[in-house]
């Protein structure tokens, strides 16, 4: 049956009754003129485009000698601005491994510009690479331009049978309506979970004895098929400071519990279902034995590291040999990872790179432990029960004494217990295979400053010379010497020398930027020329290239969680010399603001003694996740600091 068909088909034969009207329909290839002539999105006039209509149907069937699992698609358009994104490219990953891949077939897309249509052509359908996804297949719709409406249908079939994954209902264009069925057969136990804030507008299941027929005509009955439904669905708008949005976004997602053989088409499998069967799976399955090989790290380690007495100054050798023996080649997983070749190699992909440093911290005496993470990007884990594939990432868990060090010797500019930004997801699982696997808290290191101590002296031609020295601690540190490893130290110069008009700056120089334990020191000269308004100079104090430059929440309200992942600590301190060029006719208030509770403070203070003005300015961030409630706290919180290191001036006259 062709695709478009089936879909018809299934649109208006599933779930037939009183109230089958409930269910929203639409024929492909036959947009409505009401949709042709549609200038904007009346529940979202900013919308620049608007799905009109999307149906996934997910199911398996028998194909040749295979079952597969087949995901078919339907999805309708609407386009008022072009120009904001390109619209007219869709892309569809495919899970691909060991050789094997995922394939889409029957695929049907056309551009509808009033009573013209055009089909997109076989040679615009085509399967590229992407460094973060993989395979994707990519369709480029023709002529799409301000008014247009796309639609396409595919069918994508999958090898992968347990790859269900889900649907999201949620996306960055706003829906009118958005319907998901899927058919799976009772030797298939899934868990089927709701995220996100958005009600279901339709929730109905049938049980079918046509479940699927193998090729010996073993049929398998018994096939729950399920609808779920949502209309009027808004865009998911990403806000700063938040985590993944897939913790929030509104969606379905499917996760394996166990298949039964009473077809006899597919050996048993079972999946895990509680923490002990996890802990059970990874001991004795590749990342286990790759967590044997403690004697051939200890052959490799220098005798000077082993020989070290303390243990914390003996784990940090350890830390930082592998970490420069490494080139971490950016991959999070491999599909088969053994340390003793990536130790060759001098290069390996996340766990080859840390399980190599628990090996070593083992070799050492030391207790060092796995750590399963989700990154920030791949969203939370699952706490409930065991979900695998939560998790794309492995750090070291080292305990000493009373206090656990987390490890990551993937980033050469990381010191010892810093791990990457990308880690900081919450909490992760540490894989205790004696007593039982565990949670624990991925607590960020709290020593993040940015310090700044400038004098400057007011020059007889008006202007204002002096020196900045500045200190980066923590993760403000670990992110400039990152930024510099990419760009080079003298592009990195040429972006800080060229902040703000009117300033100046020369002879910049960076040090210890290879000393990763100490603070990244930034020394400069400066040159400022302030405004002159009548007889009146107007000098801004905060010259300096400041951590927080702007207010991060502009927004009315907050949907989502706040998450900076880390405290920090910002503290300015200026001398200014007025000389024999000015006086001092005004200054900026001094004041203190607070978040509620311990949460955060600033303070600033201005002191005039004779012809010189001592600025101070401290703001810390004590706490760093915060509930939606207090989103209007911290918006007039970062709203006054901004002023006060932006607008306000000190007022001047020349003498």
């Amino acid at each position: 049956m062709p695709l478009r068909i089936k879909l018809l088909f299934v649109l208006l034969s599933l779930f037939s009754s009183a109230n089958s009207q409930e269910r929203q329909k639409a024929v492909f290839g036959k947009p409505t003129e009401s949709e042709l002539a549609m200038k904007f999105y009346e529940k979202d006039t900013t919308a620049n485009a608007v799905v009109l209509y999307e149906q996934g149907y997910y199911y398996y069937a028998a194909v040749g000698d295979y079952i597969k699992l087949i995901k078919e698609v339907h999805r309708k358009i609407k386009i008022f601005d072009s120009q904001t994104r390109d619209y007219g490219t869709v892309e569809i990953p495919l899970f691909s491994s060991d050789g094997t891949r995922e394939k889409v077939k029957g695929f049907s897309a056309w551009t509808y510009n009033g009573n013209t249509k055009r089909k997109v052509s076989s040679d615009a359908i085509f399967i590229t690479s992407e460094p973060e996804i993989g395979s994707v297949c990519k369709i480029v719709f023709p002529n799409v331009t301000d008014g247009s409406v796309i639609e396409y249908v595919y069918k994508l079939e999958s090898p992968f049978l347990f790859n269900f994954y889900g649907w999201h209902f949620q996306d960055e264009l706003p829906k009118i309506y958005s319907e998901f069925l899927f058919k799976i057969p009772l030797e298939y136990q899934f868990e089927n979970i709701l995220y996100g804030n958005q009600s279901l507008y339709l929730n109905k299941s049938e049980v079918t004895d046509d479940c699927l027929q193998t090729k010996v005509n073993t049929m398998i009955v018994g096939c729950p098929i399920t609808l779920y439904a949502m209309k009027d669905i808004p865009a998911f708008q990403q806000e700063d400071y938040m985590l993944s949005s897939k913790n929030y976004i509104s969606r379905v997602e499917f996760e394996p519990k166990e298949l039964f053989t009473s077809t006899g088409w597919r050996r048993s499998r079972k999946f895990t279902k509680e923490w002990k069967d996890v802990d059970k799976f990874i001991k004795k399955g590749e990342m286990g034995s790759q967590l044997k090989n403690s004697k051939y790290f200890k052959e490799n380690l220098a005798d000077s590291i082993l020989a070290i007495a303390d243990d914390l100054q003996r784990a940090k050798a350890i830390y930082t040999y592998i970490q420069n023996h490494y080139t971490w080649d950016g991959t999070f997983y491999s599909s088969e990872t053994e340390v003793k070749d990536a130790f060759d190699d001098k290069k390996g992909s996340v766990p080859e790179i840390n399980l190599s440093l628990i090996n070593a911290l083992e070799a050492a005496g030391l207790d060092a432990k796995l750590m399963l993470l989700s990154t920030r990007q791949n969203g939370l884990p699952t706490t409930l029960y065991p979900v695998m594939t939560k998790f794309n990432y492995t750090v070291a868990a080292l305990k000493i004494a009373d206090q656990t060090y987390l490890l990551d010797a993937t980033d050469k500019q990381a010191p010892f217990g810093l791990i990457p930004f990308r880690t900081l997801n919450v909490q992760g699982r540490v894989m205790d295979f004696k007593k039982g696997s565990y949670w624990m808290p991925i607590e960020p290191f709290k020593q993040n400053i940015h310090y700044v101590n400038a004098q400057i002296i007011a020059t007889d031609d008006g202007n204002f010379k002096g020196k900045v020295s500045q200190a980066n601690y923590g993760y403000i540190g670990l992110k400039k010497r990152s930024t510099i490893e990419e760009k080079t130290l003298e592009a990195y110069i040429k972006t800080e020398g060229n902040d703000k008009a009117g300033v100046e700056i020369q002879e910049y120089q960076v040090e210890d930027l290879n000393s990763i334990e100490k603070p990244l020191k930034e020394n400069y000269n400066v040159t400022i020329e302030p405004e002159m308004v009548g007889d009146k100079v107007f000098l801004y104090p905060f010259f300096n290239k400041t951590y927080i430059s702007e207010n991060p929440f502009k927004l009315n309200e907050r949907n989502y969680p706040i998450d900076f992942g880390f405290p920090f600590t910002n503290t300015y301190l200026l001398s200014i010399d007025l000389g024999n060029v000015y006086e001092t006719i005004q200054l900026p208030e001094s004041r203190t603001i607070k978040l509620p509770g311990d949460d955060g403070e600033c303070s600033v203070t201005y002191i005039s003694e004779g012809n010189k003005i001592n600025i101070r300015f401290n703001m810390k961030l004590n706490e760093y996740r915060f509930p939606p409630a207090a989103y209007q706290s911290l918006k007039e919180y970062f709203g006054t600091m901004i002023t006060i290191l932006k607008e306000e001036s000190i007022v001047l006259k020349k003498i």
